[in-house]
């Protein structure tokens, strides 16, 4: 499988913090934002990893990450030239995965579990894709899932009357036939290509599964979940290679 990053967007609820940077370059804890994502994806064996993100902060991002070698890894990177929807910026991907599947990651989410399990859930599965949930208590942030029993029977995007409490998080999993999808997705209200659009396809197709995150998960999108994904991390410190807990004089990306 390969790992494919999202890290684009203007940023703008986190404004005046990205006035000259991208959000997934803020600190989280010790490291910037973007090195939780990397190294989930690297603690789950996935080394082939895809960083998109904007064309004004590219340089930065580049400059930090290089090619990879320095965490093990091999990075590629793509550049979204307009913010046109997480479901956009994922079909740039399709060159990099051909026909693989692939670990999706928004970079700004923030959690405490190993990705191995689910991700193993995935490979016996075998085709369509898996997302993550989380249960939280603001579902309407989030695009929410309506469950019965083991199905998601309908995903709906920042609903005023969510029909549950469990949020979709940035944790996507996809086989290769998701660009097919995404070429047929038209713009949403906001005009913008939509990841619950793609999910709800899955859905029809009888697709999709799910499992539920067990630990704790935030994004970091706001003022206020960036404050508390910090407060997350300084109160559950782990080593960001193999999610172990450790002192924070431990820490250590060898």
């Amino acid at each position: 499988m390969k790992g494919v990053i999202l890290a684009g967007g203007t940023g703008s609820r986190l404004y005046p913090l990205t006035k000259v940077t991208n959000k997934h370059l803020l600190p989280v804890g010790s490291y910037p934002m973007i090195y939780h994502s990397i190294y989930k994806l690297i603690a789950a064996d996935i080394k082939d990893i895809l960083i998109v993100t904007g064309r004004d902060h590219m340089g930065d991002v580049v400059n930090l990450l290089g090619s990879g070698h320095e965490f093990g890894a091999s990075f590629s990177y793509k550049v979204q030239d307009q913010a046109g929807g997480i479901a956009q910026a994922l079909g740039l991907a399709r060159s990099f995965v051909k026909d693989e599947s692939i670990v999706v990651l928004l970079g700004d989410n923030i959690f405490s579990d190993s990705l191995n399990d689910y991700i193993n859930n995935f490979k016996q599965q075998g085709a369509g894709a898996k997302i993550l949930l989380k249960e939280v208590a603001d579902p309407e942030r989030y695009g929410v899932a309506e469950l019965k029993g083991k199905i998601i029977s309908s995903i709906e995007e920042k609903p005023k009357q969510p029909k549950s409490s469990y949020a979709v998080t940035g944790i996507y999993m996809y086989d290769s036939k998701v660009f097919d999808i995404i070429d047929k997705l038209e713009p949403s209200g906001r005009g913008e290509m939509e990841i619950t659009d793609v999910n709800n396809a899955y859905i029809y197709q009888g697709e999709l599964t799910y499992d539920i995150l067990e630990g704790w998960w935030t994004d970091a999108g706001t003022h206020e979940s960036w404050a508390k994904a910090n407060e997350m991390v300084r109160n559950h410190l782990f080593d960001l290679t193999f999610g172990k807990k450790q002192t924070a004089s431990s820490i250590s990306l060898t």
